[in-house]
């Protein structure tokens, strides 16, 4: 089995903040840096869905990841996908790249080696001409990334991907316990870690065997979730009370995120637009700004009491 790894811990699924014009906003992004790593982090990752990665050219892709790693100053770890080209040998290339960007894991996005209709078989055959293109000095993960569509690991994959030796970690996007402990079961005896993107159920997967979360609220709360991955065991009830407040709290991603998001960090003192890729932002209205608005304020009493 493969000994290389990454920390345990918090991973938040990086924001890229535009200028009005859309181009990217690297001095904000620097700032943003700096806000993740006040906050505890264990690492970054930079270049996935929350990045709007399917709507950043391959340059951007690898500026973005390259530029993060520099700004990490190695305080924290750095993976980075972007994985999002067509054919294996497109993906070959573009994984190629990113791994010479200096991060510490290329993250593999599942629904790239079959498509929806297709069944594990394909996915296996592919995927298995993708790691004989790849050197094996490069550390890699999996994401359960919902776009363009979802496509969940079976346990038999997972199982798969662990003995290949290749595979560090997964993140999982599933939201159910049944599927978390299976694929924690698959991967058991090996070095290989899950992390949670799902708020409602961390601290039951934490429980389970979880290494951490990596998901979208980290761009709203990450000292909470830094908080209870660190302690949820030292201290059992107050993890319960703050996993109740982190599973509402996460309610808030079915408005309009990543803008959402972009309009709580300037509530926290960062220079971001509203600025989107992927969405029209003028719609995100009145009534949602405060709702974000004092989801915050309750989140920062849990900040003070939370240390």
């Amino acid at each position: 089995m493969s000994a290389k790894t990454i920390k345990d811990g918090v991973w938040p699924t990086m924001i890229t903040p535009f200028h009005t014009d859309g181009t990217i906003d690297y001095a904000t992004l620097e700032k943003l840096v700096e806000w993740y790593v006040a906050r505890g982090v264990s690492g970054m990752f930079a270049v996935c869905q929350s990045s709007e990665m399917f709507f950043l050219s391959l340059k951007e892709r690898l500026e973005l990841a390259r530029t993060v790693v520099k700004l990490a100053r190695g305080r924290v770890g750095v993976i980075a996908s972007g994985h999002v080209a067509e054919t294996i040998e497109d993906q070959i290339e573009e994984a190629k790249m990113m791994a010479d960007t200096g991060v510490e894991a290329v993250v593999l996005i599942s629904n790239r080696f079959a498509r929806q209709n297709e069944g594990d078989d394909v996915f296996k055959k592919n995927l298995e001409s993708f790691l004989a293109g790849i050197g094996e000095g490069t550390m890699l993960g999996f994401y359960e990334c919902p776009a363009p569509y979802k496509r969940l690991l079976t346990p038999e994959l997972m199982k798969f991907g662990v003995s290949t030796g290749r595979f560090a970690f997964l993140k999982d996007t599933s939201c159910r316990m049944g599927d978390i402990k299976a694929k924690l079961d698959a991967a058991k005896g090996s070095s290989f870690k899950l992390f949670n993107a799902n708020a409602a159920t961390l601290l039951e997967s934490l429980k389970a065997g979880a290494a951490g979360y990596s998901g979208v609220m980290t761009n709203f709360h990450a000292d909470l979730y830094s908080w209870i991955c660190a302690n949820w065991k030292a201290e059992p009830a107050r993890a319960a009370e703050l996993q109740n407040f982190l599973g509402l709290a996460s309610t808030i991603e079915y408005q309009m995120y990543p803008v959402n998001a972009m309009y709580a960090l300037r509530g926290e003192g960062l220079p971001i637009n509203l600025m989107s890729r992927r969405l029209d932002a003028s719609k995100f209205s009145e009534s949602m700004r405060a709702e974000v608005d004092q989801l915050m304020g309750v989140s920062r009493v849990y900040s003070k009491q939370y240390k």
